[in-house]
C-alpha cells in the first residue's frame, strides 16, 4: 500500500512555492488562532501550574515559552507552547478527524523555527506539512480512534508534530519517513478516559506530542530509523492504524487525493472555549439571550435536543468539586453560563465561576436529549436545537446546524483577530495589532523570532 511513504514524500517536496494562496492564508488564520488560545489558557491556575513546573526544571534558554516571558530548551518549550494551545479548548480542529492538530504542530513550527533563525515562509511549510500528517491518520480512524479509547490529539499530532520538525530540520525523504516512523513509536497513549473523567492531566496531549514530535525527527536526523509502514501497517498487524482502531479503519484516506486538496482547508476555528459538540447549543443560547434579553431567574427549564454524539461525550454535568476540563465538555454548564455571562470564553472557565453556585444550580435544569433528526444529520452537521421554558410561560427557541467557525460559516481573518484581542485580556493593544500584522504578513518575516518576541 504505500501509504507512509507517499506521505513522507509528498511532505518531503512540498514547498512555499507550489501552495494555493487560499492554503497559505488559512495556514496564517491557523496561527492567530493559537496566539489567541495561548493567552486564554495562561488565564488557568492548571496551566500556569505547568508552566511553572516546567520552568523549574532548567535547561538551555533554545526557544520561548510563548506568552510567559522566558526561555527554555525546545522540547520543553513544545510542551508548555502545546498545552496552552489545547487548555482553554478553543483551539482548532478536523471534523472528519475529531482532532486539533494545531495543538501539536504549531508549537513544534515556533520553537524550532525560533532556534534555527528561519523566516514565515518556513513556518508556512512546516504548518501545512504538520498539518497534513496530523489529519490524515485521524482521518483514517475517524471515530474509531476515540470509541477505541484514544485521544488522537495527542496520537495523531505526533505524526504532524514529527514531519513539521522534519520540514524545519531540512531532512530528505528518508529522513522525513524515519520522522514519522519513530513518531509511531514514541508517540502518547493520549488516554480518552482522561477527558472524560475531567482530569486535568488532558491539557498536557498537545504539549506531549510536541516535544515527541520533536524528539522522533531528531533522532531522524541522527540516523535512527523508524518503520516505513508505520501507519497502514504490514502482515504483522503491528501498524498504528492496526492497533489503535477496535474497526477496520479506511487507509485509503493516509493519501487520497494528496496534493490536490489540503486538509488544513477543512479546518474549523472556534468561538467558544469548550468542546465543539456543544458549540450549536452554547451558539443557540447566546442568540436567544441576545434575541430576549431574558435574565436567568426567569428560566424554568431548558431542554437541549442534539445528535447522539454530543450527548454521550458532552451531555453529562459538572460534578460537585469539578474541574474546568469537566465544564468544557459538559452542555449543561456551557448552556447555563452561556445564560448567565452572554459569553463563553476565558473567563468562563476560571476555577472561581466552575464554582458558582448560580451556575450549577442552573445547569442543573438543563436536560439534554438525543434527536432522531439530529441524529441522523450527523456528521453533515452537528445540530442543536435549545429550548428555554420562562416562568411567565413563554417558549424560546432556537436551532443551530453549523455552528460559527465551520468552514461553511467561516471565521475569518477579522473574527480571529477579535478573539485574539478578546482572549489577550488586559495585555497591550498596540502590541496585539502588531502581532496580527505581523502573522497576515508572515512570508516576509525574515526571521520567526521576531514574533516569538512580542507575543
Amino acid at each position: 500500500m504505500d501509504h507512509t511513504i507517499k506521505l513522507a514524500r509528498f511532505c518531503s517536496d512540498l514547498s512555499f512555492d507550489s501552495l494555493p494562496r487560499e492554503v497559505i492564508h488559512k495556514a496564517k488564520l491557523c496561527v492567530i488562532d493559537y496566539i489567541a488560545n495561548i493567552y486564554g489558557s495562561l488565564e488557568l491556575d492548571a496551566v500556569r501550574a505547568v508552566v511553572g513546573y516546567v520552568e523549574s526544571l532548567g535547561g538551555p534558554k533554545a526557544a520561548t515559552a510563548l506568552g510567559c516571558g522566558f526561555k527554555t530548551g525546545l522540547q520543553n518549550a513544545a510542551f508548555i507552547n502545546g498545552t496552552t494551545a489545547e487548555a482553554i479548548e478553543a483551539q482548532d480542529g478536523l471534523r472528519f478527524g475529531g482532532n486539533h492538530p494545531v495543538c501539536a504542530v504549531l508549537p513544534v513550527a515556533f520553537v524550532l523555527a525560533e532556534s534555527l533563525r528561519l523566516g514565515g515562509r518556513k513556518v508556512i511549510e512546516a504548518v501545512v506539512t504538520g498539518y497534513e500528517a496530523a489529519d490524515r491518520p485521524a482521518a483514517a480512524m475517524h471515530p474509531w480512534h476515540t470509541l477505541s479509547g484514544f485521544l488522537p490529539t495527542g496520537t495523531c499530532g505526533t505524526f504532524g508534530a514529527a514531519a513539521a520538525a522534519a520540514k524545519l530540520m531540512g531532512l530528505d525523504e528518508a529522513g522525513m519517513l524515519n520522522a514519522i516512523g519513530n513518531a509511531g513509536y514514541l508517540l502518547p497513549l493520549s488516554m480518552a478516559e482522561q477527558l472524560m473523567g475531567g482530569y486535568t492531566i488532558k491539557i498536557v496531549q498537545g504539549g506531549q506530542a510536541a516535544s515527541a514530535g520533536i524528539m522522533a525527527a531528531g533522532l531522524a536526523s541522527k540516523g535512527i530509523t523508524g518503520c516505513p509502514e508505520v501507519l497502514e501497517g504490514s502482515a504483522l498487524k503491528g501498524g498504528f492504524t492496526q492497533i489503535t482502531a477496535k474497526a477496520e479503519p479506511k487507509v485509503e484516506r493516509l493519501t487520497d487525493g494528496l496534493g490536490e486538496h489540503y486538509s488544513i482547508m477543512d479546518i474549523y476555528f472556534k468561538p467558544y472555549t469548550a468542546c465543539r459538540h456543544t458549540h450549536g447549543a452554547a451558539q443557540a443560547a447566546l442568540e436567544l439571550v441576545k434575541e430576549h434579553a431574558f435574565k436567568a431567574g426567569d428560566v424554568d427549564s431548558v431542554a437541549v435536543h442534539t445528535y447522539g454524539i454530543a450527548e454521550l461525550a458532552v451531555g453529562k454535568g459538572v460534578p460537585e468539586g469539578g474541574s474546568f476540563v469537566s465544564a468544557q465538555f459538559s452542555i449543561p454548564y456551557v448552556v447555563a453560563v452561556c445564560i448567565l455571562d452572554g459569553d463563553l470564553g476565558p473567563g468562563q472557565l476560571t476555577e472561581r465561576r466552575i464554582a458558582d453556585g448560580a451556575v450549577l444550580e442552573l445547569a442543573k435544569r438543563v436536560s439534554i436529549r438525543t434527536d432522531d433528526e439530529l441524529n441522523k444529520a450527523y456528521p453533515d452537521k452537528t445540530s442543536s436545537r435549545v429550548e428555554i421554558v420562562l416562568k411567565d410561560g413563554r417558549r424560546l427557541v432556537k436551532q443551530t446546524d453549523i455552528p460559527k467557525g465551520d468552514p461553511r460559516d467561516p471565521m475569518e481573518a477579522e473574527d480571529l483577530a477579535a478573539k485574539l484581542r478578546r482572549f489577550a485580556g488586559k495585555r497591550d493593544a498596540a502590541k496585539l495589532e502588531r502581532i496580527i500584522d505581523m502573522v497576515m504578513g508572515m512570508e516576509k518575516l525574515r526571521d520567526i523570532k521576531e514574533l516569538a518576541r512580542i507575543i
